[in-house]
């Protein structure tokens, strides 16, 4: 039984999204498409057990789905507006309009307005991240609490008045057009990428990393490079996502603490990351992408092309950090470039920066510009001064294992030792 709930699982994880999106434009209701996914999936974990797995595990789900979904329209429960014009309410009239709606040829305009839906303008950049992992990942309500560290209740409340959202604001369940499209694929980019951050760096908790997570992101950005293939700053988010996960597996010991970048062993990063984040980087400058995703891929592809820190271009690596700074007027972005500037120039030009930065109110509780100081003086062998930044960062830190690293870094320096 345990072999088929993990193919359960898998099948969930990978055609939830689809399923979801063809239920949404169906019904016009993310609560019902969910609660005919959900029942979909109920089914299949009391059935599979029993009967074994379906040739087509995908295709049962569906078939699972829309049979619920006639029975209900059929009883007259709620009739969807997406049915008021049906000739006949007989189960041959539905079947044939489900068997329409969910042929292949629906499928990548499904998955991407599911999306759309989630990222929907009247939610919260938090609510749309939450019912992204739910709706387009798959994950359940335990899975998003464990990885924002939260409660399943806070999650369930906060998936609950997101859906409230959406139906008191009438959400049109269509894909948007014009500005607002643009507007709402960089809400989906965004939280893609916020999920990806917080498994890359995790904000809290023991662990410094949350490779599940940015796994779970590679998957989404993949997915929406597929629907949206002309899009370059889609094609710059894969291949940046593929390119920093690629690091994961050196970017902690065998004890988990962390392990920075001049002390990686890089024969542990992933080739076929590193392989697959070149090629989506290759078609986003084709397309002419030169947006902050692609920007971002492109110092990423700097690191993972350099045989060590030393041979790192790190002239290319500033210069495109000030192209990102411009693009996205960001002071971390201004951060990220005084770390290359001091490799490429020496620690005094990167230290010029951090003084610069150091007086900017938005940064004032940024752990990162403490410890960024406290290297760049450590570079110059100013010792004492070095560990005292590292200390400011570590009371700053918010990470227990990033908190412990910068303790031990201002413990080589102490008293100037």
């Amino acid at each position: 039984m345990a072999d088929e709930a993990r193919v359960v699982e898998q099948v969930w994880r990978q055609e939830s999204s689809r399923l979801l999106g063809a239920l949404l434009r169906i019904t016009r209701s993310v609560d019902r498409a969910e609660d005919l996914a959900q029942e979909a999936l109920t089914q299949a974990l009391e059935s599979w057990p029993r009967t074994g797995i379906p040739d087509n595990p995908a295709a049962w789900l569906m078939s699972t789905a829309k049979r619920r979904a006639i029975d209900q329209f059929r009883a007259g429960e709620r009739q969807l507006r997406a049915y008021a014009e049906v000739g006949q309410s007989t189960r041959e009239a539905y079947e044939a309009e489900f068997d329409q709606a969910l042929t292949d040829e629906h499928v990548r305009d499904d998955v991407l307005r599911l999306m759309f839906t989630c990222c929907h303008p009247s939610l919260t950049p938090e609510s749309r991240t939450v019912l992204t992992l739910r709706l387009v990942a798959g994950l359940s309500t335990r899975e998003i609490a464990r990885a924002f560290l939260s409660s399943e209740s806070t999650v369930a409340s906060r998936i609950s008045r997101a859906k409230r959202t959406l139906a008191d604001a009438r959400a049109p369940m269509d894909e948007p057009v014009g500005p607002e499209r643009v507007e709402r694929l960089d809400s989906v980019m965004a939280a893609i990428y916020l999920v990806f951050n917080e498994g890359h760096t995790a904000t809290e908790g023991a662990d410094w990393t949350r490779p599940d997570l940015c796994r779970e992101a590679v998957r989404l950005a993949a997915i929406l490079a597929s629907v949206v293939p002309s899009e370059p700053e889609v094609h710059g988010l894969l291949a940046l996502l593929e390119l920093q996960s690629s690091r994961l597996a050196a970017r902690v010991d065998e004890a988990g603490e962390p392990v920075l970048l001049a002390d990686q062993d890089r024969s542990r990063w992933d080739a076929d990351a590193i392989a697959r984040g070149a090629a989506a980087l290759d078609v986003a400058v084709r397309l002419g992408g030169d947006g902050p995703y692609v920007l971002q891929a492109a110092i990423a592809w700097e690191h993972a092309r350099a045989a060590s820190v030393e041979s790192t271009d790190w002239e290319r690596v500033a210069a495109l950090y000030e192209r990102l700074a411009r693009a996205t007027n960001s002071l971390v972005v201004e951060l990220n470039r005084a770390v290359a500037l001091g490799r490429a120039r020496g620690p005094e030009a990167g230290l010029a920066v951090v003084e610069d930065l150091a007086t900017a109110p938005a940064l004032a509780r940024y752990h990162l510009l403490p410890s960024v100081r406290g290297d760049l003086l450590e570079q110059l062998g100013r010792l004492e001064e070095a560990a005292a930044q590292f200390d400011r960062a570590a009371d700053l830190a918010t990470n227990d294992r990033e908190r412990t690293l910068l303790r031990a870094r201002a413990g080589r320096h102490d008293d100037g030792g």
